[in-house]
């Protein structure tokens, strides 16, 4: 409706009384159109309200329901625990793949083990910086919580790619020793070394009872019982050689090999022994013989220190330190030389000096003695130790390397570690041979043996991939 031809006005009334002409002219009621939009833009309404009140509360929302884009982390202890296991199970992957080794190349030679000993090397240079890690870790390097889980996973993935390192070779390194076509061969390896071993107990049985009327008690406590021990591994041994040539010759390979492996880790471990007594008593005879020499050294250091300004607690201490050592070498009664020799050692480096000449020498012997027995300890008991022993011994090796008057202290506490281990571990099951479940298991040492006698799996080169594969258990930390 306009007033003039010209100026428009707006009919907004007209618009609908049109359109309801139109559809009754079509036969449609508008009322038949109205109400359905209506009810749409009503839904719509609701549905947009709805919309934002979820948005809203799952913006707000505590509850488990929600679904967030990043997994939560697992609590620090949590992943300390899991790098831990992944150091365990490291560790025995490369002392298991260390001794299957040394059978191989007794076998075919170190030329054709060569490739393997290369890989072997780098699987330790890899869990030797996990450890170190870990060492610093447990320092308490780094602080922050981030830095701290960024060093655990670390510590995992070192762990992991030395034992990738070792699983890519074990296939090859298989084929070389061929235990199912040859399984004869070696155990006539086998039971060679374990004809050598048994014939060298008597003698060094011999030495340890020398040793216990020499000394006193505290010399070799590092290895009371370990000839008994030995005699122990090496019945193992010789059940298990016996299980496996009955089982070549009755066509069970896989039984053959199982037993074959359980007995060379018997073989090894009892070598281990027997060497750890052998080797402590040409430590206390060097030692005996060193000790008067570096006292005279270390008395000479101090009267240098003297001049040089050092503060007079700390020469008061030497001073001690060394007077008691020299009471006890002019004392009637038997003492430790290699006791004597650590505290004229430690008595030096407080003042920082020593290193050099006789007392370098006889840090060096202190050092590569206090290893070896800790070293073996946990070799022969690896089945209940844990990675804090692990850790303490990989930093005492590599400082006999770098700083020989410094490893002693972390050598004697991974073996006060390793040994309160096996205590919690315990032994909850008697007899010294007694097989579990059919399986070949056996209790030795105070340890509860799996396939080999020292709680671990039986020998193996490899990583958890290969134990995996041939069905052995991977134990977790």
């Amino acid at each position: 409706m306009t007033i003039n031809a010209e100026v428009p006005v707006a009919g907004t009334g007209a618009g609908p009384v049109a359109a309801a002409a139109e559809q009754e002219a079509d036969g449609t009621s508008a009322a038949d159109l109205v109400l359905p939009l209506v009810a749409v833009g009503g839904v719509g309404v609701l549905a947009g309200y709805g919309y934002v009140r979820r948005t809203r509360r799952a913006r707000t929302r505590t509850t488990p329901g929600v679904v967030s884009h990043r997994p939560p982390e697992a609590p620090l202890p949590v992943r300390e625990r899991q790098a831990a296991a992944a150091l365990v199970l490291a560790d025995d992957c490369i002392r298991t793949s260390r001794d299957e080794l040394a059978f191989a190349e007794a076998r075919f030679g170190a030329t054709a083990v060569g490739p393997y000993v290369r890989v072997l090397r780098e699987a330790e240079r890899e869990l030797s910086a996990a450890f170190a890690i870990r060492l610093r870790y447990d320092q308490g390097v780094p602080e922050e919580e981030a830095a701290r889980r960024q060093a655990l996973a670390g510590i995992v993935g070192r762990c992991a790619e030395a034992g990738r390192l070792l699983d890519a070779e074990a296939p090859a390194f298989d084929q070389l020793r061929a235990l199912e076509r040859e399984t004869g061969e070696a155990l006539g390896v086998a039971e060679g070394r374990f004809r050598e071993l048994a014939g060298r107990t008597g003698a060094v049985e011999a030495t340890l009872a020398d040793l216990d009327t020499r000394y006193p008690a505290a010399a070799t406590a590092a290895v009371t019982g370990y000839v008994e021990q030995a005699k122990d591994r090496l019945v193992f041994a010789t059940t298990h050689l016996n299980q496996s040539r009955q089982a070549a010759d009755l066509g069970h390979a896989d039984r053959a090999i199982r037993d074959l492996r359980a007995a060379e880790g018997a073989v090894g471990q009892a070598d281990v022994f027997l060497t750890d007594v052998g080797r402590l008593a040409d430590s206390l005879a060097a030692a005996a013989e060193l000790v008067p020499a570096a006292l005279t050294g270390a008395e000479w250091e101090i009267a240098r220190a003297a001049t040089e300004g050092e503060p007079r607690s700390r020469l008061a201490q030497a001073d001690s330190d060394l007077a008691a050592v020299r009471e006890e070498l002019t004392g009637d009664g038997p003492y430790d030389p290699l006791g004597a020799l650590r505290r004229v050692v430690r008595a030096v480096r407080a003042l920082g000096v020593g290193r050099d000449g006789v007392l370098g020498a006889a840090a060096w012997l202190v050092g590569r003695s206090d290893v070896a027995a800790a070293g073996g300890f946990v070799a022969t008991h690896r089945g209940a130790v844990g990675a804090g022993a692990r850790t303490a011994l990989a930093e005492a090796e590599r400082l006999l390397g770098t700083d020989p008057g410094a490893a002693d202290v972390p050598a004697l506490a991974a073996r006060e570690a390793a040994e309160q281990d096996v205590r919690v571990h315990g032994n909850p099951y008697a007899g010294a041979a007694e097989h579990v479940g059919g399986v070949g298991g056996a209790v030795l040492g105070g340890v509860l043996l799996g396939e080999d006698p020292d709680g671990g799996p039986p020998l193996g080169f490899g990583g958890p991939d290969t134990r995996k594969r041939r069905g052995l258990p991977v134990r977790a930390e």
